[in-house]
């Protein structure tokens, strides 16, 4: 069927709940890592207790991806499960920064980070099935853009409740700061609304009747789902296995990154990773402040992406902003100025705002549309496969190999993010030949 052709402000509306699904994020990654620290984990250890991402995501998001390319509610095939998703995460959200214990914030860790699976790869998939093959590049470089905003925000949240008059060293019973949480209660109402925004704004586009019908027939029993993963990734095609081994690298580099950057902002500006000590402190504000800056980068960049990825393609594109942002990491533990911070981080922002867009825009073309969800939700699995063997083995050789020093992990990560750019030079994007877009819009 072909589809009509949205103008920008339509492509906007239909991305805003990636505003409250990157919030949510955001915060995960500037906090959660303190959060633990807070309650008594060891830097060592910390890999592990973020499991809950990589092996939800694992798990979930093929499965949900392959339900949602067979649903038929009168609500849609997609939009049903980034619904309960975005609910369930705003939940976890106000619960987080309450916990009383390590465990119970892993165990929310875990249900939270299912419900943003549950959300993601529908959500993905929903753009591709709404846009012609034409427009993927703008679809999701428009997801790349409000990643970028509302990240920015995520990160900077804590500073700002600070500005406004809040104690960052007011904390809760269990040692948790206070500004912590009224910032995970507002990412909590950022999920819920701007997903339904969206919902709202954008609906799904109509089946074809013979389309209805052959999903109606297809099995929806989870063996039935389980084959038709399988099936997928035996018959994957070509570009998506190339694009597989550039995101090992990638990936495995921002999980490095995530997990350490406090612990190192607080080693190469303050000379501790003691989290009792006020230093540690001031090392997830400015953790907040430099992560927020390379938010801002990447959601301008975006906005230029959608131009360049035209002339010059995503895959150059690509491969081009993951070598900045290796050079930028490189940098970063040598960088004990805080103000010169910031420039490394304009080369972090411009590879976070490649690798939320362009190798989707790369997928999106070369997937057929009847599996755009479980190709969407199978795509997922080369982020968490990464996760998973840094998680694994980053704890074997962080004493020995890399000193114990978090600063090491950062420069680990730089070189993995040029590794991960020379892999994206041997990508061959091949179209599925997709019927071109008409005139006009359906909203």
């Amino acid at each position: 069927m072909r589809k009509p052709r949205l103008g920008f402000w339509q492509i906007l509306n239909m991305n805003v709940g990636f505003f409250g699904i990157q919030f949510s994020f955001g915060l995960q990654q500037s906090n959660m890592s303190p959060i633990y620290k807070y309650l008594g984990a060891h830097d060592a250890t910390l890999p592990y207790l973020w499991l809950a991402g990589p092996i939800t995501g694992l798990v979930v998001q093929p499965l949900i991806g392959a339900f949602s390319d067979r649903t038929t509610s009168r609500f849609g095939r997609r939009t049903p499960y980034f619904l309960v998703g975005a609910l369930l995460c705003s939940v976890c959200l106000l619960a987080m920064p309450l916990s009383p214990a390590l465990w119970v914030a892993a165990s929310l860790l875990w249900i939270l980070d299912a419900a943003n699976n549950i959300t993601m790869e529908p959500y993905r998939a929903f753009v591709g099935d709404r846009l012609d093959q034409s427009q993927h590049a703008t679809g999701y470089l428009m997801q790349s853009a409000f990643t970028g905003l509302s990240q920015t925000l995520a990160y900077l949240t804590p500073s700002i409740l600070v500005g406004l008059g809040m104690q960052a060293s007011q904390t809760t019973s269990h040692g948790i700061p206070n500004v912590v949480l009224v910032a995970f209660a507002i990412g909590a109402l950022c999920s819920i609304v701007s997903v339904g925004w969206s919902a709202w704004t954008t609906p799904e586009l109509p089946l074809a009747p013979a389309e209805l019908e052959r999903m109606r027939a297809t099995p929806h029993s989870l063996r039935a789902t389980f084959t038709e993963v399988v099936d997928a990734i035996r018959e994957m095609p070509q570009t998506m296995r190339q694009l597989a081994q550039m995101m090992l690298l990638q990936w495995y580099a921002m999980f490095c990154y995530w997990e350490y950057i406090t612990l190192s902002l607080a080693r190469s500006l303050y000379h501790t990773t003691d989290s009792a000590k006020p230093g540690f402190t001031q090392a997830v504000l400015v953790t907040g402040q430099i992560g927020g800056f390379y938010n801002f980068v990447a959601m301008l960049a975006a906005f230029a992406m959608m131009i360049l990825a035209r002339r010059w393609g995503a895959r150059r594109l690509h491969a081009a902003s993951l070598l900045l942002g290796g050079l930028g990491m490189l940098v970063l533990p040598h960088v004990h100025t805080r103000g010169l911070l910031f420039l490394p981080m304009v080369g972090v922002g411009l590879a976070w705002a490649s690798m939320m867009g362009n190798p989707y825009s790369m997928l999106a073309s070369c997937v057929p549309p009847a599996r755009a969800g479980v190709y969407m939700g199978l795509f997922n699995v080369f982020i968490v496969l990464p996760m998973l063997l840094q998680i694994v083995t980053v704890p074997l050789f962080y004493e020995h190999w890399l000193g114990g020093n978090p600063e090491h992990v950062i420069t680990l990560a730089g070189a993995a993010l040029l590794g991960a750019s020379l892999l994206t030079l041997r990508v061959t994007v091949q179209p599925t030949g997709e019927s071109t877009a008409v005139p006009g819009n359906a909203l």
